[in-house]
């Protein structure tokens, strides 16, 4: 008998601590401190303590976190920034939300992170930053970003959304950079109960000026010392993070035992292809990723047997019609191109059973031995 197994199940997490988070959200109603209440500031103070950084500063969105970074670092008009093709839209959108311009970068193949070698090819003298992504929950290759960067005199902004808790060479994703940008988006390991993110950073003068930045410019009330936006974390959202991160390295742990399970299930099925896990980083699985010519027709049939997939992301950021603009066309990425058709994300959430990945992976073997039968 078919089961159901969905993509992510935020409701058996929100159940299995409903009286922590429950509490949580009755502490911020009866304080009424709503904005850059108590839950924010500690909030804040505790995740830059786990990430080992001086300052955190919550923002409303990942997109808004590093749409700011940017900004405090006095990137504008006329600008170009080096980004991933291989990533989700948002990090080209807060390049442009800046005014300056996205230059892409193909991937490596087979970690899908940003490829290194590329980027010094997209340098010019307009290039002011590069932003590597920590793509699915690995870490990109960061010593060699960093060194280009300082090679041409660049800035690095991680843009750590997928990556809560990821170590790159024993030190976290969002700490090593001048700049990290991180996005709690429910779905994410770390999840709010809608959107939220922060910057992390180091920088003394930088973390002032962000969260001047996020409250309208102000240095205090009235007191309006630049054109700042409303892009403040909220308190509510806070609440709700402090409860979770006690909790997130344990489920880091559990994503990464499912993720062996899967390998171990899948090993040797079809033309299955498994990401590379790069040897200088951990993985915490934010996407279990599985690369298949036959994506389409295996969704539909895991569909069709209760199970839940997704695809990250079917069409690569020049060939959206929103970047046409930037004058790229197909085949200028074929690493990206290639991962877009093939890429199918399985479920993954700490709470899966051991029943659920076992049904999962049953269903795909059964679909490879039906193809076969079938020739």
């Amino acid at each position: 008998m078919d089961v159901k197994v969905p993509f992510v199940d935020l409701r058996i997490q929100y159940r299995n601590l409903q009286s922590e988070i429950d509490s949580a959200i009755r502490g911020v109603l009866e304080r009424c401190d709503f904005i850059l209440g108590s839950e924010v500031e500690r909030f804040e103070r505790r995740f830059a303590e786990y990430l080992g950084v001086k300052h955190g500063i919550g923002v409303s969105s990942g997109l808004d976190a590093l749409h700011l970074a940017l900004r405090a670092l006095g990137i504008g008009p006329g600008d170009e920034v080096i980004v991933p093709a291989n990533t989700f839209v948002a990090t080209a959108l807060a390049v442009s939300m800046v005014g300056a311009k996205p230059v892409l970068v193909d991937c490596v193949r087979e970690t899908y992170n940003i490829d290194p070698a590329q980027i010094e090819g997209a340098i010019t003298e307009r290039t002011r930053a590069i932003i590597p992504v920590h793509l699915t929950g690995q870490a990109a290759d960061l010593d060699a970003v960093l060194a280009i960067a300082r090679r041409h005199g660049l800035r690095v902004i991680e843009d750590a959304a997928q990556a809560h808790g990821t170590l790159y060479k024993g030190r976290k994703c969002g700490s090593i950079a001048e700049v990290g940008c991180f996005s709690f988006y429910p779905g994410k390991n770390l999840g709010a109960y809608g959107d939220a993110g922060l910057v992390a950073t180091n920088d003394d003068a930088l973390a002032e000026r962000i969260r001047r930045l996020r409250n309208y410019g102000q240095r205090v009330k009235y007191e309006h010392v630049e054109k700042g936006v409303n892009c403040r974390l909220d308190t509510l959202q806070a609440a709700v993070l402090n409860v979770k991160l006690r909790y997130l390295d344990e489920w880091n742990h559990l994503r990464a035992r499912h993720a062996e399970a899967y390998r171990n299930l899948l090993s040797g099925v079809g033309d299955l292809r498994f990401q590379q896990v790069a040897e200088f980083s951990t993985h915490i699985y934010h996407l279990f990723i599985v690369e298949t010519e036959y994506r389409e027709n295996l969704r539909q049939y895991l569909s069709s047997h209760g199970v839940q997939t997704g695809i990250h992301y079917p069409i690569p950021i020049h060939l959206l019609e929103a970047y046409r603009d930037l004058g790229y066309g197909e085949g200028d990425f074929p690493r990206t191109e290639y991962l877009a058709k093939r890429m199918l994300s399985l479920p993954m959430y700490p709470e899966l059973t051991e029943e659920q990945i076992s049904y999962v992976a049953q269903r795909i073997r059964e679909f490879f031995d039906r193809k076969g039968a079938r020739g």
